[in-house]
């Protein structure tokens, strides 16, 4: 697969005359949750020749799109976000770009640019729009997928993931990791809900077909008090994060000197 996606970035580059910075995996895979069925999503950064930023109307306005999306199959699903886009978002501690820098599955990375964002990173976190962003996710695939007494259980893992998420960051003030096995075991004490939670990763791991089943009531009592608790934790952040547009527009310059080198 990966020489597949290797192939499809060199017709991305030739296609739209640009260079990838960086690719990775994201979603279930990067997560550690794989169906047997899961597609791969993929996701990269990539950046124009010096002509494109050099006009009056910037990158994103108009015709002059700032993403790249590939028509998705069964198996692929290919997306990028141009530069600029990523640094603007980078500079508001985006969750979903924030975990593509922390991916374990990374396909393609070149120059110096994700680097200096993967260690400015530390610094542009912000605990407060983070777990907002986890919160939402959660509440809504809650009253989506789990409110039936028969629920499809594999959504299970996308609502137990951002609550375990915004919890790390409640715990630790940090980032949290990708790893779904990392979040419960750090913060699901021993017990029958964590016994629980490791009885439905293993059968999905093991490609069982979880389809609709009777709810977890173990479970749904936990998410339920989690995402009250933390919800009220969330809305007692007020964290002002510096400026770092200054930064990010010198290492946007710097990208274009070094990747298209004049």
């Amino acid at each position: 697969m990966r020489d597949t996606i290797l192939t499809a970035f060199k017709k991305i580059e030739e296609d739209f005359h640009i260079k990838i910075l960086f690719a990775c995996e994201s979603g279930s895979r990067a997560w550690q949750f794989p169906s047997k069925d899961s597609d791969y999503d993929v996701r990269f950064i990539y950046v124009h020749k010096k002509k494109e930023y050099l006009a009056i109307d910037p990158i994103g306005i108009g015709s002059k799109r700032d993403v790249i999306e590939l028509p998705i199959n069964d198996l692929l699903d290919i997306s990028g976000w141009e530069l600029t886009k990523a640094l603007r978002l980078f500079r508001k501690s985006n969750p979903p770009l924030m975990e593509w820098l922390r991916s374990g599955i990374v396909y393609y990375q070149a120059f110096s640019t994700i680097e200096q964002m993967q260690e400015l990173s530390k610094s542009i976190f912000a605990p407060n729009s983070c777990s907002h962003h986890h919160l939402n996710m959660e509440t809504n695939n809650f009253r989506e997928y789990l409110q039936g007494e028969e629920v499809r259980i594999k959504k299970y893992f996308y609502v137990l993931r951002p609550v375990l998420a915004a919890g790390w960051i409640e715990k630790y003030n940090e980032f949290p990791p990708l790893e779904f096995s990392t979040l419960v075991n750090h913060l699901v004490p021993e017990g029958s809900l964590k016994n629980e939670i490791n009885t439905l990763l293993k059968r999905k791991l093991d490609g069982e077909e979880l389809d609709k089943e009777p709810k977890i009531q173990l479970i749904n009592k936990f998410l339920n008090e989690e995402i009250e608790r933390l919800r009220e934790y969330a809305n007692m952040l007020n964290i002002d994060i510096p400026d770092f547009t200054p930064k990010l527009d010198l290492l946007f310059r710097h990208t274009l000197v070094e990747v298209w080198k004049r």
